[in-house]
């Protein structure tokens, strides 16, 4: 199964591939997609459409892994977050990718074991289970890629007939 981990964003939009097969993940790619800061909302939102049905294009995934969005204190930013996050799922949604969505809580619980773990942790434990020789860069590339670890696990899991770790189909 190959996944695509998408960490949702406006300015940056990391994402991860991550081919799982017997309970095994390997590496596949990872980056982020970028959007020039003093254009328009609707250009940004544009490139991110475009961008993303590129990358699902080129790695054919058969899952997208996609992060719920957790509202801290700047709500301004959160909107603009949240409107990034509906042209990913539409993108994904019509190029016929399933979504499954994830808490930064069940990543967490599912990469590092420990739901309240750091980011540093979270990358380190991504860079050990890919057996990498380093962290992937930047840090929105490497959650993405956590997502699709994320569902890599989640997906072999027992529970998964009935939703597995929390996740959701679209």
């Amino acid at each position: 199964m190959r996944i695509l981990g998408i960490d949702p964003g406006i300015a940056t939009v990391g994402f991860g591939v991550v081919d799982s097969e017997r309970g095994r993940q390997s590496f596949v790619r990872c980056g982020v997609i970028t959007t020039p800061a003093n254009t328009p909302l609707s250009s940004r939102l544009d490139r991110i459409y475009a961008d993303l049905g590129e990358l699902i294009r080129t790695f054919s995934p058969d899952a997208a892994a996609v992060e719920e969005l957790f509202f801290n204190t700047n709500i301004t930013t959160g909107i603009s977050v949240a409107e990034g996050r509906g042209v990913i799922l539409l993108a994904c949604f019509h190029a016929g990718v399933p979504i499954y969505e994830y808490t930064p809580l069940q990543v967490k619980q599912a990469v590092v074991g420990y739901g309240r773990a750091e980011k540093r942790q979270v990358i380190d434990m991504v860079r050990r289970i890919l057996n990498l020789p380093s962290a992937p860069k930047p840090d929105d590339a490497a959650d993405a890629v956590a997502l699709a670890l994320c569902h890599a696990r989640s997906s072999t899991s027992m529970l998964r007939g009935q939703g597995g770790m929390g996740c959701s189909t679209i």
